[in-house]
C-alpha cells in the first residue's frame, strides 16, 4: 500500500498540475490531502476543481473553513492571508464553496501497519499544530488517544517526520507555499508494509515564477510572490 499525502495547496495549480504528473509516476494507491486548498495562491477554483476531478481524499483545512464558512471578517485578523481570503471568498462558484463546506475534518484509514489518522492542524482545532517536537511521552500519550500507529498532521509548511515508540508522526509541508527554504511542492509518500511505514520525503519541482506572476497579476500581496519564489517567510 502506497499513500502520497498532501497539504497546503493553496490556491496554486503550478505546483498541484507538477505534483499531479510526479504521482503518475508511482503506483499510488491513494492520495491524501490535509486541507487548505485556497488561501495565499491566485487559483483558488481550479484547485478545488482539480482536486475534485481526481477524487482525492480531502480534509478540511483552516484556512477553507474562513472561507467557505465566512469566517475571514473577523476584527483581529488584518493579515496578508486574510486579504487574499477575502478576495478568494469573493472569486469562488458557489458549487465550489459547497465543496469546501463538506469538507470532513478529519480522517483515519486502516493500512497493513496500523490505523493512520490524518487532519490539518490538530484533532480537535484546525488553526493548531501539533508540536512535533514535544516530549516523547506528550507523542505516545496523543497516539494512544487517537489510536494510531501513524498520525499526518499538515498547517506549519516545513516536511517533519518523527517515530515516537510505535508511532511515526508526520507533516507533509505545503505543495502550494513551502517554508522549509527551497522553492518547489512537498509531496510526502508512504509505503505501508512490515511493522512501521516508510517514509520518503520529495521536493517537486514546477514553474514557481509562473505562480508569482499570477500573483501579482491579480494585485495580491507581492509578498507571497517572494515566498514562493525563495521558500522562505521574510
Amino acid at each position: 500500500m502506497r499513500l502520497a499525502i498532501l497539504s497546503d495547496i493553496h490556491g496554486n495549480i503550478h505546483a498541484l498540475t507538477a505534483v499531479k504528473r510526479f504521482l503518475n509516476e508511482h503506483a499510488i494507491t491513494q492520495v491524501i490531502v490535509l486541507g487548505d486548498l485556497v488561501g495565499y495562491g491566485a487559483s483558488p477554483g481550479p484547485v478545488i476543481d482539480f482536486v475534485r476531478r481526481e477524487g482525492w481524499t480531502c480534509s478540511l483545512g483552516s484556512s477553507d473553513a474562513r472561507v467557505a464558512f465566512d469566517m475571514s471578517q473577523r476584527a483581529e485578523r488584518r493579515g496578508v492571508a486574510d486579504t487574499v481570503l477575502a478576495w478568494t471568498a469573493q472569486t469562488l462558484a458557489p458549487e465550489q464553496m459547497d465543496f469546501l463546506r463538506r469538507l470532513p475534518a478529519g480522517g483515519r484509514t486502516n493500512t497493513p501497519v496500523g490505523r493512520l489518522r490524518y487532519f490539518h492542524g490538530s484533532p480537535y482545532d484546525l488553526d493548531q499544530r501539533i508540536d512535533l517536537m514535544g516530549q516523547e511521552r506528550e507523542m505516545e500519550a496523543l497516539a494512544e488517544q487517537l489510536g494510531a500507529r501513524v498520525v499526518v498532521a499538515g498547517g506549519t509548511h516545513v516536511p517533519f517526520v518523527r517515530h515516537v515508540a510505535e508511532t511515526t508522526f508526520i507533516d507533509p509541508g505545503s505543495v502550494g507555499l513551502s517554508l522549509n527554504h527551497e522553492p518547489g511542492a512537498d509531496v510526502v509518500i508512504l509505503e505501508l508494509q512490515g511493522l512501521r511505514p516508510k517514509v520518503s520525503l520529495h521536493k517537486v519541482p514546477y514553474d514557481y515564477h509562473s505562480a508569482a506572476f499570477d500573483i501579482m497579476a491579480w494585485s495580491l500581496p507581492p509578498v507571497i510572490a517572494e515566498v514562493i519564489k525563495t521558500g522562505r517567510m521574510g
